[in-house]
């Protein structure tokens, strides 16, 4: 026998190797959330999101002015109707930049909240095909929102030198109270994406909620008409505490309450990880039922 043969219980060795079978269960237990997974497919969610952020404006005649176009002519409109007609306070500040302030994280809340929603019945034919964690659609769709907020900023701050409004020592939390919008539209956006995969009405849901929910937020009147000690259930309202923390950090008015704070980031990250808790049990499902 040639001593160098591989011998039977090498060959079968070398055969169980190649053909190993890689099982793909749901998560369990505390790694529901999984977010490693979420770091490994992170080329995945860089190419997702630039892939919304080039569809969105492709074959669009004015392109990315349209983040300048929309916020300008709501601010207008609201200036008009709420600001001259209806003379709502806005807490001594002119009201186009009061207005402009609010509809900073609520621009983005909004837009990102409705992609979102949408993303994983509008993206079937990656779930349908591939394995990837399901969650990098609907961050994907939050995050491709990033650069529309970052112009619109852009826009802001040439309304405040129009009107000679100095920013303040607070705009340094900028950062943070966008981070908290995200985590908002994330929580929201997990739980509506999930739910849209087997209840299509979520379609129809979607821009009715956006519409109710920003006349229920303080973008055309200042938080100041809520008596001080109901503030903190407006709070329950997340986008209450984001907005008006918007408006402290870049136009120096008063801070908000800290009742009111406390109840907004109790609720956001309550909505986030009720949202990532419901996503991630309907996931194995997903491919099913879409």
């Amino acid at each position: 026998m040639d001593p160098d043969a591989p011998n039977a219980e090498t060959a079968n060795s070398v055969a169980s190797e190649s053909t190993q079978t890689v099982v793909i269960e749901p998560p369990r237990g505390a790694a529901w959330l999984n977010l490693r997974d979420l770091w490994e497919y992170r080329e995945l969610l860089y190419f997702l999101v630039w892939r919304d952020v080039k569809v969105r404006y492709k074959q669009t005649v004015f392109g990315v002015t349209w983040m300048v176009i929309q916020p300008v002519a709501a601010v207008a409109i609201f200036t008009i109707i709420f600001g001259w007609l209806a003379k709502l306070p806005s807490d001594g500040m002119p009201y186009p930049v009061f207005a402009y302030a609010a509809l900073l994280p609520w621009n983005f809340f909004a837009g990102t909240l409705t992609r979102a929603g949408t993303s994983l019945v509008n993206s079937q034919h990656l779930i349908t095909k591939i394995y990837f964690p399901r969650m990098v659609i609907p961050l994907s769709a939050i995050l491709a929102g990033l650069p529309d907020a970052c112009i619109s900023f852009v826009v802001f701050l040439g309304l405040m030198l129009y009107y000679g409004v100095a920013p303040t020592w607070g705009a340094a939390l900028l950062p943070v109270l966008l981070f908290l919008t995200v985590l908002t539209a994330l929580g929201v956006g997990l739980w509506l994406s999930a739910l849209n995969v087997r209840y299509r009405d979520v379609n129809h849901l979607l821009p009715f909620l956006v519409q109710v929910w920003m006349y229920a937020s303080p973008v055309v009147y200042p938080v100041s008409l809520i008596p001080e000690r109901w503030q903190w259930v407006y709070g329950l309202n997340p986008m209450a505490g984001v907005i008006e923390g918007f408006r402290w950090s870049l136009l120096g008015k008063a801070p908000p309450s800290a009742g009111l704070m406390w109840a907004s980031v109790t609720v956001i990250l309550a909505l986030l990880l009720t949202g990532a808790l419901c996503f991630r049990r309907m996931e194995d499902s997903f491919a099913d039922i879409i």
